[in-house]
């Protein structure tokens, strides 16, 4: 699809794109999941990722979850850990660091009082992402540390606020999905005051086969050939189940039989005492097993073994995939386009004129090579929407960008598409921006403005004659100098620039038409 060669250009034309990676690059993960922060800083050798560092801190976000909202306690906790992984993070150059962020950090509608200040500290931004986003990292992490076969496998993540579900062959996932059932909210919700009792188990156990249900169909053991568990939960009840002696290396029905009777014999979660447990995992264990037995129980599991790899091991993969022009993000915008029938001609042209505009103006405007990777994106993406109405087309391709699962696009990223592709057209509405404010709300003002340029420029005809123009920008705004009379010849395209105009004002941006 042409539109690719677009995509591809987005990612390589501009100066700040880091270098190729070499031999002795780092790389760097940063995994904040609701129960433990998770560091990994890795090094290429010989076209192979090689884990150099590796961190991990027990933070609990999702134990500091106020209802949707992060206790100031939960924050510092996470604050003062990322200090520590900074410290760790100053040999890695900061394009090659991705940090995301999981279920509690989705459920937090305060979260930028944490990821504001997380970004300043580690240099980076941090990607809120999506529970499906979530449990393909998470594939990709486990599959790149297991042979590669051809046999389908499930892999089952589960995580201090989620549990994430993927089936695949080799390093393509073909189902994924995120459920709302985590080892530290099950322990606070059912095992409150950390009192342990059947009763409480069979609480967590319910609940968690009420959630699993909901995915039996697609999800159980006549889809697959293999389980493969991820995370420190499953790790854990692996690794006790071997130190008891009650299975043979992984976790099969049986062994988490026993081990729930024995959890059952002590009264509290502080009293468990079972060889093979560590101190961090005391207070989520009965917690993580409930849910482990609900998920053998409903998808038809008898035995399942663990990976090492996990989501911050995908997430390195997943960056390989970025900076080596094989980025994920693409073939979605490709696959988006066409499951909507976007006019691919139509799309091209205004990528072109997007990009024209950018990189006219990004120095002045303090633009970077992400911005112009979403503007591209914004202006491939811009006409989806009318696979639902011509009317508020870029009202309804706003919705589609919000509400779809787009593999590799954190949650901000498609938030800025959709305002992106919304103010491309029509009047400006107050509320477009939601909370953005400062530095972030400029970018985004500007990123809009050179989109409704960019569309606007689509409909001179014919199509291949649109002049050279000078375009200047500075801080203020933009001026756009045409070859004499050919306003005069273009009446409407004149018309729509002068409408212009009064938009711009309203970003605190100047438009001259000369």
């Amino acid at each position: 699809m042409e539109a690719t060669k677009d995509l591809k250009k987005a990612s390589h034309d501009h100066s700040d794109n880091p270098e190729a990676l070499r031999d002795g690059s780092l790389l760097a993960a940063v995994d904040l999941g609701s129960n433990s922060f998770h560091l990994l800083i890795a090094r290429i050798e010989h076209g192979e990722i090689r884990p150099t560092q590796a961190l991990s801190e027990k933070v609990q976000l999702a134990a500091g979850l106020e209802g949707d909202t992060l206790s100031k306690d939960a924050i510092n906790r996470g604050l003062e850990c990322l200090s520590r992984f900074a410290q760790l993070l100053q040999s890695v150059e900061p394009q090659r660091i991705r940090v995301v962020g999981t279920n509690a950090l989705r459920r937090a509608r305060n979260r930028r009082k944490f990821t504001e200040p997380a970004r300043r500290i580690l240099g980076a931004p941090i990607d809120v992402i999506y529970g499906r986003e979530e449990a393909r990292l998470v594939y990709l992490g486990v599959a790149h540390t297991l042979a590669d076969d051809t046999q389908s496998r499930l892999v089952v993540d589960i995580g201090g606020g989620s549990t994430e579900f993927a089936i695949g062959e080799r390093f393509e996932p073909r189902r994924l999905e995120s459920l709302q059932l985590g080892c530290v909210t099950y322990a606070k919700d059912c095992f409150k005051d950390g009192m342990l009792s059947k009763s409480n188990y069979k609480s967590a156990y319910d609940r968690a086969c009420v959630e699993v249900s909901h995915i039996r169909k697609q999800f159980r053991s006549k889809h697959w050939v293999e389980a493969v568990g991820s995370s420190g939960t499953l790790q854990a009840i692996e690794g006790i189940l071997l130190a008891q002696d009650w299975a043979g290396g992984n976790i099969t029905r049986k062994g988490l039989t026993r081990m729930r009777k024995a959890l059952l014999d002590f009264k509290y979660m502080d009293d468990i005492n079972l060889q093979g447990l560590t101190d961090a995992r005391r207070s989520v264990i009965a917690s993580g097993v409930a849910i482990t037995e609900a998920i053998f129980d409903v998808l038809d599991i008898d035995e399942m073994r663990s990976s090492r790899g996990a989501l911050r091991e995908g997430v390195v993969y997943d960056l390989v995939g970025r900076l080596s022009h094989e980025d994920v993000r693409e073939r979605s915008i490709v696959a988006l386009m066409q499951r909507y029938h976007v006019d691919e001609e139509s799309s091209q042209i205004v990528a072109r004129r997007a990009r024209m505009l950018f990189d006219a103006t990004y120095k002045a405007w303090d633009l970077t090579a992400s911005d112009r990777e979403l503007l591209i994106w914004a202006a491939l993406s811009q006409e989806i929407g009318k696979a639902i109405a011509h009317k508020h087309y870029h009202r309804h391709g706003a919705y589609l960008l919000r509400n779809s699962d787009l593999p590799g696009f954190p949650q901000h990223e498609q938030e800025d598409m959709a305002i992106l592709v919304e103010g491309q057209h029509g009047k400006l509405r107050q509320e477009l921006f939601g909370d953005s404010e400062g530095a972030m709300l400029l970018r985004l003002q500007r990123l809009v403005a050179l989109l409704r340029l960019a569309t606007l420029f689509k409909y001179v005809e014919p199509l291949e004659q649109l002049p050279d123009f000078a375009i200047k920008a500075s801080a203020e705004g933009l001026s756009l100098d045409f070859p004499d009379d050919w306003l005069e010849q273009h009446p409407l395209t004149a018309q729509e620039l002068a409408q212009q105009r009064n938009v711009f004002k309203r970003m605190d941006l100047r438009l001259e038409i000369n």
